[in-house]
């Protein structure tokens, strides 16, 4: 299914009844990284996964992606589905945008989840890297891919999933040149999201891999500790894509958040 939002398609599907659960994939992917959550999940709540911007589905909706555009435009399908309250869990770049929401609809949250995320801005360092990588996707954004994906992967991991790992890199060449660029630059321009943690009146789950090369593990201990309620698995063996290195752990743990940020206080 699709709407309209600033002149770009935006994809989303549902799936299941109930209380509102919605899935937010990272950069280069698409909603179908979360098949096996929302076949199972389904089961117990009404599943929204999204195509953010120039990924999957959707449309790109300008040169640059900001975070809180990619916000706005996963309200909008929210409020075409008359979904006023929810669960919302981002991985990666999903979870900044869930972020970006949070600060701006705090009451439209019933629990936020920072799979393999953070609400740090990126370091100096960080955002030379994100404009080193802008360079070389200009010149070869297909190549970049390439390279990049099996980077996300703790290194033991990568050749057990080496037939995931090629068709999230067949799927992401699929995104253009500019979907890939708006987006590094939404991500290398983002602003700091502590204060949505320190303020939060709901509970915060982190899943954080310990040989992440992305969001390094330490640095979640501190924005736990700033949360009201914080709920953490950090994995030992595993990279950045624990949906799929830790594919059982990692559901297990999401489905027992969900049913918590459901009960009532």
């Amino acid at each position: 299914m699709n709407i309209r939002y600033n002149d770009a398609l935006i994809f989303f599907e549902e799936k299941g009844a109930g209380n509102a659960l919605v899935l937010l994939h990272g950069f280069t992917e698409s909603s179908s990284v979360w098949n096996f959550f929302v076949e199972n999940l389904s089961h117990s709540f009404r599943v929204v996964t999204i195509d953010l911007p120039g990924h999957g589905k959707s449309e790109c909706i300008g040169e640059v992606h900001p975070m809180e555009q990619m916000g706005d435009a996963v309200k909008a399908v929210l409020d075409h589905l008359n979904i006023s309250e929810a669960v919302i869990i981002g991985h990666s770049m999903g979870g900044y945008v869930a972020l970006a929401m949070a600060r701006v609809y705090p009451g439209l949250f019933k629990g936020l989840g920072l799979f393999h995320s953070t609400s740090l801005a990126d370091s100096e360092e960080a955002r030379e890297g994100r404009e080193k990588a802008i360079r070389i996707i200009r010149e070869d954004h297909q190549g970049f891919l390439f390279n990049f994906i099996p980077e996300l992967f703790a290194p033991e991991n990568r050749e057990r999933l080496a037939s995931e790992i090629d068709a999230l890199v067949q799927e992401a060449k699929n995104m253009s040149r500019k979907a890939v660029i708006a987006a590094q630059e939404g991500m290398k321009s983002r602003s700091s999201s502590l204060d949505v943690l320190i303020n939060a009146k709901f509970p915060v789950m982190f899943i954080a891999g310990q040989k992440d090369s992305r969001v390094p593990f330490e640095n979640i201990w501190v924005q736990m500790a700033l949360t009201g309620e914080a709920h953490s698995l950090i994995l030992r063996n595993v990279g950045h894509m624990g949906y799929l290195e830790a594919k059982f752990q990692t559901f297990d743990f999401t489905h027992a958040f969900v049913r918590t940020c459901f009960r009532p206080r």
